[in-house]
Formats: structure tokens, sequence, C-alpha cells
């Protein structure tokens, strides 16, 4: 395949105008919900102020080189995760459809928590909730009745999902830049004013000191539980959207020439930065709350669903401008769900354009049409809210973990590829990876992942998830991780419509202090 076809293939593909849109991108993918209503509690839980060390050394020694590894794979490849992990070996295709399954799994329930948090926007404005917020939640607003599988539908949910997926299909159809690009531009910058608004509101509150002083107030002896480093790499993994295809497809649209490295510092610190930001607005808020009804706060204190939904709702209530905070609350998790959702869909779509030699346009609706129509059958009903939160937990643990793991595994050891990789982010860099980049990648992560993996699978097969009945936890637990799988490698056996597809792309000459390199 000559440079010339490969060029217009590329610009076929789309591409971000700048880095700095794709960073903007990239953060917007990496702050999402995870960062609101999971890091606050997961930090208090775990050590409080003493848990930012922990922290600290699994974003540098996991989080950051994951993400450049992401990074070198989509870059170099200049193509979606199949595409990328396909011209690395052939054999390692599947591993990229794996991802894709995920992402694809993702999509159809995280839009549903958009469109809860859509409703919420509004019913902050008059307190819908009343004196009950999770009554409110569970029974007027969701109709929820007991775990099992309902087909009533809520014209509640099905409405704001509908806007939601609708809003989705045009940014997707628009393009990389016209779409993607230009969303992130104008809603990461709102996301970070309207949370930093939020922040600076609840530390004006009635008891944010006490709030503070339990989420900080450091735990030393926490350092020497396992269950806390493991807590930490989980966090870092969940909340840097590495390892399940997003970052390689990103990376895929960048420049030639951009330095990825520096790109990867960026991204990494603002993710981790926004989460210490939620961190404070929510255990300010929750200090408060805890004041208000004279009670400790760790009797306040939650995550999840229960925290935006339940917890806020009742801040909101017993706030000074309690309207103001939950416009901004939940406004602020729209945002962050939004740019998410459009990056883990973006994973789908590159891949169906690349394998079935698609147009964009043919691609997103492809996409999006069908992930739209499976999103308001299971979502929108009155057993909506339990489904979610089973795949949520098992695609997770045992989707994004294990496909990392196995990742890391087959390009360290059996491809051996990352050499290659380190060279080719070299290339343009500010940051050079060396063996330390090699030997984390290689041994130090995927070990933290494995013992991460085990012990949630000792812990869910000790205890069923929240109790829920076994044949739930069997088809949308452990059966949703189970089928990402088996469509990972199935789509892998399927052909490449353009039969040179697997060409690696001529890399440019590019002169640097050390020669010149391709």
């Amino acid at each position: 395949m000559s440079t010339t076809v490969h060029e217009e293939a590329e610009a076929k593909r789309g591409a971000f105008s700048s880095r700095k849109v794709f960073m903007l991108a990239a953060i917007g993918s990496a702050v999402g919900l995870g960062n609101i209503w999971r890091f606050p509690y997961v930090a208090y839980e775990n050590g409080g102020g003493s848990f930012l060390v922990p922290y600290l050394i699994a974003l540098l020694a996991a989080g950051i080189p994951f993400l450049l590894l992401d990074y070198a794979l989509g870059h170099r490849n200049r193509g979606s995760a199949p595409l990328s992990f396909a011209r690395l070996s052939k054999g390692a295709e599947g591993l990229g459809w794996w991802q894709v399954g995920i992402c694809f799994m993702i999509a159809v329930y995280y839009a549903a928590v958009i469109a809860w948090a859509l409703r919420y926007t509004f019913f902050s404005l008059n307190e819908a909730w009343g004196d009950d917020p999770e009554g409110f939640l569970f029974g007027e607003f969701l109709q929820a009745g007991e775990p099992g599988v309902d087909a009533t539908v809520v014209m509640g949910v099905l409405i704001p999902l509908a806007l939601v997926w609708l809003a989705v299909l045009v940014v997707m159809v628009l393009g990389v830049q016209k779409g993607i690009g230009a969303t992130n531009v104008v809603f990461i910058p709102v996301l970070f004013l309207a949370f930093a608004a939020l922040v600076v509101r609840s530390l004006f509150l009635p008891g944010a000191g006490e709030g503070l002083d339990a989420l900080f107030t450091p735990n030393w002896s926490a350092l020497t539980d396992a269950g806390v480093w493991a807590a930490a790499f989980g966090q870092i993994f969940f909340s840097l959207s590495v390892g399940f295809g997003i970052m390689i497809t990103y990376a895929s649209y960048v420049g030639r020439k951009t330095d990825m490295t520096g790109s990867g510092l960026v991204v990494g610190f603002a993710n981790s930065g926004f989460e210490l930001l939620a961190g404070i607005g929510v255990f300010a808020a929750l200090g408060f709350m805890a004041q208000a009804n004279n009670v400790a706060v760790d009797e306040v204190a939650a995550e999840g669903l229960g925290l935006a939904f339940v917890a806020f709702p009742a801040i909101i209530s017993e706030a000074p401008a309690g309207a103001l905070i939950g416009v901004l609350f939940f406004g602020s998790l729209v945002f962050a769900g939004l740019t998410s959702l459009i990056s883990v869909l973006e994973v789908v779509v590159s891949a169906v354009r690349d394998k079935f030699d698609m147009t964009r346009r043919g691609a997103a609706l492809a996409v999006t049409i069908p992930s739209a129509i499976l999103s308001l059958m299971f979502f929108s009903t009155t057993s909506g809210v339990y489904v979610l939160d089973i795949v949520d937990h098992f695609i997770n643990r045992f989707g994004i973990l294990l496909v990392a793991v196995v990742s890391m595994v087959v390009i360290a050891w059996v491809v051996r590829a990352l050499p290659t990789l380190a060279g080719h982010m070299d290339r343009t860099g500010s940051i050079p990876l060396g063996k330390w980049w090699i030997a984390l990648i290689s041994v130090v992560t995927p070990i933290a992942l494995v013992y991460i993996l085990v012990r949630e699978l000792i812990d869910n097969i000790k205890t069923p998830y929240e109790g829920y009945p076994t044949w739930m936890l069997l088809t949308f637990g452990w059966g949703a991780a189970a089928a990402v799988i088996v469509f990972g490698f199935l789509a892998a056996r399927s052909r490449w419509r353009d039969p040179d597809a697997l060409t690696l792309p001529q890399q440019d000459t590019i002169t640097t202090t050390k020669g010149t390199v391709r």
C-alpha cells in the first residue's frame, strides 16, 4: 500500500485539528461519573489523606505508563483498537475486538445514568424528591420493584434517555473534529468551571470543614493493608479510560509529529486533579449534611448512585441556595457523562469503519442506532437500575481489568513489541521511554492488576454481589463479562473488507538529536 493511499485513508478516517483538541478529548473521556461519585468515597474508605500516597504511586507506576502504551499503539499503527492490534500481530486482533465489545456494553447502560442526571438537573429547581430522596429515586422516578426483569416502560426515563442518544448520534455523525473535538472544546472548560463553582459554594457551607477533615485526615496504618494498594491501582484504571480501546482510538487521530508522552502526563494529572477537586466538593457538602442532621460524616458518606441521587438531593434540600448546588452538581454529571459516552462509542464506530471500510456517517448510524435501541429497551424499564448495577460491576472488574492484563502480557511477552513502541514514542516525545517503562508495563502493572482481579474474583464468589438473584448475576454479570470475550475472538475471524488494511503505514522520517529515525 503506497504512502499516498495511506495518507488518503487517514484523511478519510478523520483527525483532531490540534494537540490541544486531542488532549481535551482525552481528558473528557477520562473525567467521567466515576471521578465524581467513586473517588471521594474510595479515598475516604482507604485511609483518607494517606490514600493519596498509594494513589500517586499507582498513577505514576501503572496509570500513566499504561496510558502511554495505549497512545503508542494507536499513534504508531494509525487505527482503531482491532486494527492497531492486528497491525502489531494478526493473532492479537481479538484483543481489540474484546475492547470493542466492552465499550459497546458500557455505552448501552452508561447513557441511562446521564439521562437520570439530566432529569435531576431540573428536579433540583423545585426539589421534586421531597423529604425522601431514596424513596423518590426508586419509587416515583425509577419505579423499581424487586430485582428481576420487568419490561414496563418508565416514560420519565425513556424521554431523557432518547434525548441523550439523539445528541450523541449528532456528535458521532459529525465526525472526529467537528463532532468529538468540538464537543470537548466546549464541554470540558464548562465542566471544570461548573464543578469549581460547586466546590467553592460547598466550602462555604456550615460543617464543610468536618467533611474535609473526614476525607483528608490520614490513617497511616492503612498503608500496610494490601487492599488499600489494590484500591488505589483499581481507581486509577477505572478513571483514566485505559485498557479498553479509547486512548488507542483517540491517539490514532493525532498528527504524527505530536508529543505523545508530554500529552500523556497532562491528561493523567488533569484527570487526577479533577478527582481531588471532586473529593473536596463532595466531602465539603457531606460535612454540611452530617452537621445539619447531627450525625458523623461516616453515616452520610456514600458512593455511586447513593451519593449522586440520594445523598446530594438531601444536601440540596437543606443547603442555602440548594437549587444552585443541584444544577451545578447534576449539570456536571451530564457534561462529564456525555464526553465519556462519546469516547466509549467512538471505539466501536472506529472499529466498524476500519473493518468494513465504511463511511463515517454509515458507521455512526450502524453503531449508534442499535446501541440506542438496546439502551431504551433495557434501561428505560422498571428493572433497568438493577440490570445496570450488575452489568457495570462485572464489566468494570472482569472486563476492563482482565483485558488490560492480557493485553500487557501479549504485547510484552508474546509479540515482544515494547521496545518498538518505546522507540516510536521517543521519536517526538518530550519524555524518553526507557527500560523503566518497559519494566513497569511488562512486570509491575500486570502483577498489581492480577492481584486486584484475584481479590475481586474471590470476593464475588464468596459473597454474591449485592445479594442479587443468582440467575441475574449469571446472565447480566458473569454472562456479560464472558460474552465480550467470545465476541472479541469471533469478530477477529471475519475478513477485512480492504485486504491492504493490515499493512502498517509508512512512518514519517524525522531528524532528532540522535540521528534520522523512522
